[in-house]
């Protein structure tokens, strides 16, 4: 396990565990006596922990995967996290050691031929990088790196020579370094369309629909409040996103199987590896017809944070702030469909404007679409309880609210949230009114009626993930020379450099484009955000063509209710007898 990664840093869960059970799945044929009582007893072995012993079968202690973790559904997030051990700096150095590296060599037409697939162990290695990852090492670099020359650093390390090239048993590094944000820009353009109603997907969320990217957020609504998952958006999130599409275009195009091809993901949260480990986010999705989930290969074979992205460049013997960050960004291979490397490497690398937050702007981009819709109408922003509570109204020129949206991040927020979404219950009595915490129907919200929430678990938005580096790290803490340990105010102000870092890009021009066409043509060519919305749109198309599969596998997920505890009261058994006793009547 990451040796940086603790319960402590996990803000994913309200009351989390450290430790799940699992009954090993091939049992001996017989046992004996003694050993018949403990047949089923095995223990995860946290970081640290040595095992009390061996099994009855003389065998190690039961391994779990993180996938059997979700499926048994008795663990809380903490309990995940040990599992997500398989996804760290010190997994994506084995893989690279495991064998040469598949080699694409340029064939007599357009494409590659890929050498090396008679060694079962080779891979094609790929990467993905976030936007707050590149912001966040920025920050620890200091100086005035900008996330654009963190991006070059990152470049260096993964695809240079003098990176994870120049150690290891073959020399291996990257053959591709792509920015998620180009994934980001299908997303929110996907998300408006689910929310405006201009999508071909028949399985629309209920209003308000609530963001479904952050995955501390989605497993939170599926094991502690089902009735939330109707809501949730039912596009996939970047990094899953990015993973479909690489994992898809490049087995097609390549003409390799699906497991031969290894993504890693760069991201600010540790509950991504979660993410790339459900079972939805496979290839069992997309290769079947009826698109249903299933143990298969997957889109994201790996996550590490910032912060390990520093681990993982230690191991190698490497200083990631000696990394260069002036030199011009490395030239990659030309992806092997066209239209899909225009797509992944556009020529001018951009951010989002200050007002679409630091969680990838979801919310944002809707209220510019609304707006581009309605011309002549205005955005207007209430400040809620606190800064991690806002609500935006687009009113039109009449001066009529035709959208409401609001922001809720962090958890404390979410927790009222979810409470004013808990449909109403229905009275046991003849023409009683109905009761509970919500006696409105789902998505009231006093006299107002949300069309979409954007949601985030971690307060301050997706730059403060707990995957990031944070102040009181000892790498900032000993590259800023504090004295003693960094405190709320230091923190505050180091959150400060890491957001000013994700904004140091070329900001896209916000205003909206229109063509001068008709209305449908017009709606097809406008900009929005700095977004073309017909370049998406041409290139979603173009992917589902060259794939063979239709966007509602590729670009949409599904969810589902996980049966936990997980912030449930846990009552005694005395406890539920003089409950017991009180609603009949009786009692001690």
């Amino acid at each position: 396990m990451s040796a940086i990664l603790s319960a402590d840093d996990l803000n994913d869960f309200i009351t989390p565990g450290v430790a799940c059970i699992k009954p090993i799945e091939t049992l001996p044929t017989a046992l004996s006596p003694t050993a018949e009582s403990s047949a089923l007893e095995f223990e995860v072995i946290l970081d640290g922990q040595q095992p009390n012993g061996q099994s009855a079968a003389g065998g190690a202690p039961a391994q779990i995967s993180l996938t059997d973790c979700l499926a048994c559904s008795g663990c809380v997030t903490s309990a995940e996290a040990v599992l997500v051990s398989l996804q760290s700096h010190n997994e994506v150095l084995s893989v690279l050691d495991a064998a040469p590296a598949l080699r694409l060599v340029k064939d007599l037409g357009s494409g590659y031929t890929v050498e090396g697939l008679e060694n079962d162990l080779a891979k094609l290695f790929v990467a993905s990088v976030s936007p707050q990852t590149r912001a966040s090492l920025a920050a620890a670099c200091g100086n005035g790196v900008t996330e654009q020359q963190a991006g070059r650093m990152i470049e260096q390390l993964f695809m240079g020579q003098q990176g994870l090239r120049s150690g290891g048993n073959w020399g291996n590094g990257y053959t591709w370094l792509v920015d998620t944000n180009t994934a980001r820009e299908a997303c929110l353009m996907l998300g408006s369309d689910e929310v405006l109603g201009s999508t071909d997907n028949t399985n629309k969320p209920l209003a308000p629909i609530l963001t479904a990217s952050c995955p501390g957020w989605v497993c939170y609504a599926e094991k502690t409040h089902p009735y939330v998952l109707p809501h949730l958006s039912r596009v996939k999130s970047p990094q899953a996103l990015m993973g479909t599409l690489l994992k898809t275009t490049l087995s097609r195009t390549l003409g390799i199987s699906p497991d031969r091809i290894w993504h890693l993901a760069i991201m600010p949260c540790f509950d991504k590896k979660l993410e790339a480990s459900r079972e939805e986010l496979t290839d069992a999705v997309w290769t079947r017809k009826d698109g249903k989930p299933g143990r298969g290969v997957r889109d994201v074979d790996c996550v590490i944070t910032s912060k390990e992205i520093l681990m993982l460049a230690a191991s190698r013997g490497l200083d990631f702030f000696g990394m260069s960050d002036s030199t011009p960004a490395l030239q990659q291979p030309a992806f092997p469909d066209p239209a899909i490397n225009r797509f992944l490497f556009p020529n001018k690398s951009k951010t989002q404007p200050r007002g679409a937050g630091t969680s990838g702007g979801n919310l944002h981009f809707i209220l510019h679409d609304v707006q581009s819709r309605n011309p002549g109408s205005q955005i207007q922003t209430v400040r809620g309880r606190n800064s991690d509570v806002l609500e935006f109204n687009v009113v039109a020129a009449s001066g009529e609210t035709i959208f409401k949206a609001a922001r809720y991040y962090g958890f404390r927020n979410i927790q009222n949230l979810v409470r004013r979404l808990k449909p109403a219950k229905a009275s046991r009595m003849p023409g009683g009114r109905a009761f509970g915490s919500t006696k409105k129907p789902a998505g009231k919200f006093g006299s107002l009626e949300y069309a979409y929430v954007e949601v985030m678990a971690c307060p301050g938005g997706c730059t403060n993930g707990g995957g990031q580096i944070k102040a009181d790290d000892q790498v900032i803490v000993d590259r800023k020379g504090f004295e003693t340990k960094p405190g709320p105010q230091e923190q505050k102000a180091w959150q400060a450099e890491v957001d000013k870092a994700y904004f140091s890009g070329d900001e896209p021009d916000s205003s909206v484009q229109a063509s001068s066409a008709g209305p449908d043509e017009s709606r097809h060519s406008q900009i929005v955000g700095g977004i073309s919305l017909s370049h998406i749109r041409d290139t979603l198309a173009h992917w589902s063509s060259i794939t063979g599969i239709g966007l509602d596998r590729l670009a949409y997920t599904s969810y589902r209710e996980v049966i936990s505890d997980v912030g449930k009261n846990q009552l005694t058994d005395t406890e539920r007898v003089v409950q017991l006793a009180g609603k009949i009547g009786g009692g001690w």
